[in-house]
């Protein structure tokens, strides 16, 4: 059975057959233009509503919801049909609100700093799972306009590539968000990157890059033996030269092994020529993890460092960590919580 957010304009207007034309306009507009639940698109017969709710079910059931920072970070975890979990975050800014969106499942990247990486893969997201993330998000965001959405929740985006583009296209022509406003994230899929630089609309590209040398990111980032720093380079600076966006790199410090000074000038050198920024991310701490994230005065000489050296870089605010707000924490104690129940131990 298709869940609601699934189903293309075309799918509605067969599961609707026998409807008149603008039954099936009402239904899309009070579902992505007004972000309401069937139930309150008043403007549809009680019947059809109902009948709507019975043929086109939501594909998430809460497990979880967290506030922090005063309420400027909601966090949820998320059960899907087949016992799945996945994880959505929602913050807010002074001057913007953004959800970070899951594309998969869990992560088959196997990074050895995320707590995502840790739970293993489950599987792909459906293209209408993705969406329904940001209408939850949407929703919660009220009475402020959820403008930008970040690809950097569970799973790696550019391994789902034809149901995240399809839940892309979704948020852009659907839901009304810039191109410039929704950013994917990847390890470093190359073949992904690629589709994305093709591809129709111009989205940003963030990549999670956290050592610049073949050794260091392959036990930091096993893909990188895949598509080792050299090849990741040209994909990025082909990237850059055809959608003529700035690329953004994202490098978690990690106490003692991309902190240092060598470290900096290896960074340097990877993104000067493509003028990237380099968002510069303390690690929440995370139980179980294998690396240590670095300390607030190392991560500040880090920052100085790589302006020092000419790069453009900040360092990002960290938000949630009283909520488990790295990817994978709240999902993991979803699990943990459910074993407790289920059988007394952990």
């Amino acid at each position: 059975m298709p869940t609601r957010y699934d189903v293309t304009k075309e799918e509605l207007t067969e599961l609707l057959s026998g409807e008149p034309r603008y039954r099936i306009d009402q239904v899309w507009h009070g579902l992505y233009g007004d972000l309401s639940e069937v139930h309150s698109v008043t403007t549809l017969p009680r019947a059809l509503r109902a009948r709507l709710d019975e043929q086109l079910p939501l594909a998430l059931q809460e497990v979880t919801k967290r506030l922090a920072d005063d309420g400027e970070t909601t966090k949820w975890v998320f059960r899907l049909a087949d016992g799945a979990n996945v994880e959505t975050v929602l913050m807010a800014y002074d001057d913007r609100v953004t959800a970070c969106l899951s594309s998969q499942a869990g992560c088959a990247m196997g990074c050895t700093f995320c707590a995502t990486g840790q739970a293993g893969f489950t599987r792909n997201l459906t293209a209408g799972e993705i969406v329904e993330q940001f209408i939850v998000a949407a929703r919660a965001a009220l009475p402020r306009r959820l403008s930008n959405v970040v690809f950097m929740g569970m799973g790696e985006p550019l391994a789902n590539f034809d149901r995240l583009w399809t839940a892309i296209h979704r948020l852009h022509d659907d839901l009304g968000l810039s191109a410039r406003r929704l950013t994917v994230s990847t390890v470093g899929i190359i073949p992904g990157i690629k589709k994305l630089t093709a591809a129709d609309l111009p989205v940003n590209l963030a990549v999670s890059l956290h050592a610049a040398n073949d050794a260091t990111r392959t036990s930091l980032v096993p893909m990188n033996a895949r598509y080792p720093l050299a090849d990741l380079f040209s994909a990025c600076e082909e990237y850059v030269e055809t959608t003529g966006r700035r690329l953004s790199v994202e490098w978690a410090l990690i106490d003692g092994v991309n902190d240092t000074e060598q470290a900096a000038r290896e960074l340097a050198a990877f993104v000067r020529p493509l003028r990237a920024h380099v968002n510069l991310i303390p690690l929440n701490p995370t139980p179980g993890y294998l690396v240590r994230g670095s300390s607030a005065q190392a991560v500040r000489d880090f920052a100085a460092d790589l302006i020092e050296l000419g790069v453009n870089a900040t360092v990002r605010r960290t938000r949630g960590v009283d909520i488990d707000a790295a990817c994978g924490q709240l999902a993991a104690e979803a699990v943990r919580a459910t074993l407790r129940t289920s059988s007394g131990t952990i």
